[in-house]
């Protein structure tokens, strides 16, 4: 984990941020002030990334990704332009994180003894409740 901290770190200088008018609510304010923050990550031109973190980021971000292969993040919950940007990168860590972030093996068990007895039972119990529905034998 301390690996993909410093990893994150050192992507940090190759964002780039553009601002712009906010859309929604907020009256004059809205109309004066660039709120709306957009952060672009361009993945084959990281220096920082491996060539296999790079593919392990194309292939699991590319519903996200545009044709140049950029992440694109906005934000513009709030009205500060600040907290936008700081909402963009903590949007940002979390992505590179969970890709970056090998899954966890699976550790194959065996149902315990009461599982498989209670399977056993309902099995019966359905067994039975389709013979009851069966005509009787004369």
């Amino acid at each position: 984990m301390e690996n993909l901290t410093e990893l994150l770190n050192r992507l940090l200088s190759e964002l780039t941020f553009a601002t712009s008018r906010s859309s929604g609510a907020g009256g004059q304010h809205v109309n004066k002030v660039s709120s709306r923050v957009e952060l672009r990550f361009c993945i084959p031109e990281s220096d920082v990334l491996s060539p296999e973190q790079k593919d392990i980021l194309v292939g699991k971000l590319s519903n996200r990704l545009t044709k140049e292969q950029c992440l694109l993040i906005t934000s513009e919950k709030t009205r500060s332009q600040h907290k936008n940007r700081k909402d963009c990168i903590d949007k940002f860590r979390t992505l590179i994180i969970q890709s970056l972030t090998p899954p966890k093996k699976r550790i194959s068990t065996k149902p315990s003894f009461r599982s498989r007895m209670k399977r056993k039972e309902n099995k019966k119990k359905h067994a039975q409740k389709k013979a009851d529905r069966k005509k009787p034998d004369i």
